[in-house]
């Protein structure tokens, strides 16, 4: 444009022959080409603000502006005024930084290879220069590209090589349906291209985006805003615990107990949890068995080279194990390494990865025995109790007898003594049943419960029961550290189905299990007043001694127990819920590092809400 209206121009990159062409045509067709050059947009706001197209990228605070300095940078990019050793603009890596909703397809800095940086992405691969013509498919975020038949014009620099790894249904696509044509879904976490001053946006996150009141917005939930308090709090377990932040995907969230029952003698009874789902409209539930064990977060690949190139991480391993806090479940990697390795095992023994079309899972999981995680609480706080309390309680009750037998009126005050001590031998037998010693890794039992994520899908879509089946079918693999979770379905319109079920959770928590976990049979379901609670859990009355003390269910005590109020681990429970899901959800779209990491730091951040650690 400015050589058409007189100005003076660098003649390169093959303007010559441009100018030369327009020169032989009558001025009439300089005077159309003009103004229709002059007329075209310098970028597009497409899809409702979702995608913006531009020439040489746009940062989110130009987007769907119109100003010089707008055009400027969305005609040439962001440049210092400098010149590199080749003659040509210096320009900053503006996509290093961009925080943007909307996604930004660009070129004009040719590269190699395209590949996301950020929601950003160069698809400039240098045609004119021999590379090949790339386009991006939207919303699929495939990549097409076709070889370019000739080099047109020698590039004064080289052309700078983008470290690109992707991993895409389109690998194991027959090669006939490719022929001369790449077809790949982008990869997020690939390296940034064709900028001077780029880093590996995906290798570090930046403090800026946790710290401070943050508003995070999610599919489920809408805004969720997280105080700057409890950033803070969450910072410092992320930054001195946590795991290399590529693998966390998705931390599960807290879950409250049913409310409060009134049958004698018990804080807890299935038909609180039937009433609940009852009441919002819920037709039948899924009733799980709640293992004694910690929660464990499971993301397995199918081999070593998936965990690099869709995870980015440098080890060679299959995935990870970790906490609900985001921390690595064992301080040995060998342990996790074969326990990994079984997992993969099952997985491919029941052909999984093939019918759910991907080459990684995220499974949700209780890991027993509890004691594998929970020694120094164990050995701190549960033995500990109960070791003073049985001694003391012992050494009142040989001196009340004693009393007794030499006429002393004591009888009623040694029948209290040794009521407290029958319930602290309970409660000792209550934790020592989740314990047992681990030597190796076929002493544990992993129970998988959900699996939530694979490539290209979250499967919050599917039923519980199709969760449950799956649940089954890796217990029977035939890899003995794998578990299927026992549960029964309910129907809430049958009174039958309710007795049986309250009958299976009474005869299980008899038995010393831990109680049962109530779900509606949908994994996402709204009520009236929005989200319904994604699983209450129903605990049987010997666990909860465990976690109210020897004495809860003792009169008094359990009269106050029952006045709890679970407002606000409910309304935590349903904002956990959507973070959790919302990041899965960014993680499988393709999402930079930074915006999964954003709804993992909030459920950690809402951690630190003041609220009873006993519900």
């Amino acid at each position: 444009m400015r050589a058409l209206n007189g100005h003076s121009v660098q003649v390169s990159h093959g303007l010559a022959q441009s100018l030369s062409q327009l020169d032989a045509r009558q001025a009439d067709f300089r005077k159309r080409t003009i103004d229709f050059i002059d007329g075209l947009h310098h970028h597009l706001v497409l899809d409702g603000g979702e995608l913006v197209v531009a020439h040489a990228g746009l940062r989110e605070d130009m987007q769907n502006r119109d100003s010089g300095a707008v055009r400027s940078f969305a005609l040439f990019g962001d440049t210092t005024g400098e010149t590199d050793e080749y003659g040509l603009p210096v320009r900053q890596n503006w996509a290093a930084d961009y925080r943007g909703r909307a996604m930004v397809v660009y070129g004009h800095t040719p590269t190699t290879e395209p590949a996301w940086e950020n929601r950003a992405i160069n698809i400039d691969t240098g045609c004119v220069f021999g590379g090949r013509l790339t386009a991006l498919r939207y919303p699929e975020r495939q990549l097409v590209s076709v070889p370019s038949p000739k080099v047109y014009y020698e590039p004064v620099r080289p052309l700078e090589a983008a470290e690109v790894t992707v991993s895409s249904p389109s690998e194991s696509r027959p090669a006939a349906e490719q022929q001369g044509v790449n077809a790949a879904a982008s990869d997020s976490s690939a390296r940034p291209v064709g900028s001077q001053g780029a880093r590996p946006i995906d290798d570090v996150l930046d403090i800026e985006d946790v710290q401070g009141k943050r508003i995070i917005q999610t599919h489920l939930q809408g805004r969720i805003t997280i105080r700057e308090e409890q950033a803070a709090a969450a910072l410092e377990v992320m930054s001195r615990f946590a795991l290399d932040p590529r693998w966390l995907i998705y931390l599960p969230p807290t879950m409250s107990p049913c409310a409060t029952s009134h049958v004698p003698g018990l804080l807890e009874h299935p038909a609180e949890a039937f009433a609940y789902f009852r009441k919002a409209g819920v037709d039948r539930v899924v009733c799980e068995q709640k293992h004694m064990g910690s929660r464990a977060v499971v993301v397995i690949c199918r081999d070593a080279a998936v965990a690099e190139r869709r995870f980015r991480v440098p080890e060679n391993t299959l995935g990870v194990v970790y906490t609900r806090t985001g921390r690595r479940f064992f301080g040995e990697s060998a342990t996790e390494a074969e326990l990994l390795g079984r997992v993969s095992q099952a997985i491919s023994r029941i052909g999984l990865w093939e019918e759910l079309e991907t080459n990684w899972l995220c499974l949700d999981c209780e890991l027993m025995p509890w004691s594998a995680k929970a020694q120094q609480l164990l050995r701190g706080q549960y033995a500990a109790v109960g070791a003073a309390a049985a001694a003391s309680l012992s050494a009142a009750v040989d001196v009340l007898d004693l009393a007794v037998r030499r006429g002393i009126e004591a009888g009623t005050l040694r029948n209290r003594y040794s009521d407290r001590l029958k319930s602290v031998q309970k409660y000792v037998e209550a934790y020592r049943a989740y314990c047992w010693s681990v030597e190796s890794v076929a002493d544990l039992r992993l129970a998988p419960f959900h699996v939530l994520a694979g490539e290209g899908a979250t499967y919050v879509d599917r039923l519980h029961t199709w969760h449950m089946e799956m649940s089954a079918r890796l217990g029977a693999a035939g890899e003995e550290v794998l578990i299927a979770t026992p549960y029964v379905i309910v129907d809430l319109a049958d009174e039958a189905s309710e007795r049986n079920a309250t009958q299976w959770w009474t005869d299980l928590t008899a038995r010393g299990g831990e109680g049962m976990v109530v779900k509606p049979l949908d994994f996402v379901v709204r009520g009236d007043k929005g989200l319904l609670q994604p699983a209450v859990k129903c605990r049987g009355p010997e666990y909860l001694r465990i976690i109210y003390g020897p004495e809860y269910d003792a009169g008094e005590s359990l009269s106050k127990l029952r006045r709890r109020a679970l407002g606000t681990k409910r309304a935590l429970a349903v904002r956990e819920f959507a973070l959790g899901i919302e990041a899965l959800q960014r993680f499988v779209q393709r999402e930079p590092l930074y915006s999964v990491h954003e709804c993992v730091f909030g459920v950690l951040a809402l951690e630190s809400e003041p609220v009873d650690p006993r519900l």
